[in-house]
């Protein structure tokens, strides 16, 4: 089994990357392979509503300068996917917005590439507008037929600068728990 999780921030290796690795940890203990996906390395266009991903129907989008149909085959591959995303104007950011609103037109056209992946939405946040990001992706990965892995609170860590999320012991003690879930429901729907 593998999890592919994408970190949608502009900042390398930030508070997301740790909350996504803070997950990869607890899955790989339990023998589960984990893929990071960096988004301020990659170049995603957002979607121009062409249609030729629709006409086409291959699995791909037919835009083919940037790196969107190579993160999106990873996604198609995997048995689970992280989406994390620091929060911009109580938002995702515009390199994972990017990447949901492509794949959403691509699996419009399809349909059940997604089904019974395991997904799981992760947040970090300087102050508010977290549960406005953490609804973005979770309705992306809800509309794609996917099972929702949750907590014992919201899937959001606080912290402005890099690191600054591992204070937020809450929010450290739920990404260990996200980890625990998806690894619980990766071995049952697998078995």
């Amino acid at each position: 089994m593998k999890v592919l999780g994408i970190n949608g921030s502009p900042r390398r290796d930030g508070n997301t990357a740790i909350l996504i690795r803070t997950i990869f940890k607890e899955l790989n203990a339990q023998g589960i392979d984990t893929e990071l996906i960096q988004l301020s390395e990659v170049a995603i266009d957002g979607c121009v509503a062409c249609g030729g991903c629709t006409k086409a129907q291959n699995e791909r989008c037919v835009k083919t300068n940037d790196d969107f149909n190579n993160c999106f085959s990873k996604m198609v591959a995997a048995d689970g996917i992280i989406l994390g995303s620091p929060v911009y104007s109580a938002g995702v950011t515009s390199q994972i917005k990017a990447l949901i609103d492509r794949a959403s037109i691509v699996l419009a056209t399809n349909r059940g590439l997604f089904k019974y992946k395991v997904g799981a939405a992760v947040v970090s946040a300087r102050r508010g507008g977290a549960i406005s990001a953490v609804d973005t992706l979770h309705h992306f990965l809800h509309s794609k037929e996917m099972f929702l892995v949750g907590s014992t609170y919201w899937n959001m860590a606080y912290g402005r600068e890099i690191g600054e999320v591992e204070n937020d012991m809450e929010g450290m003690s739920n990404m260990k728990n996200i980890g625990e879930n998806m690894a619980w429901l990766l071995k049952k729907i697998h078995s």
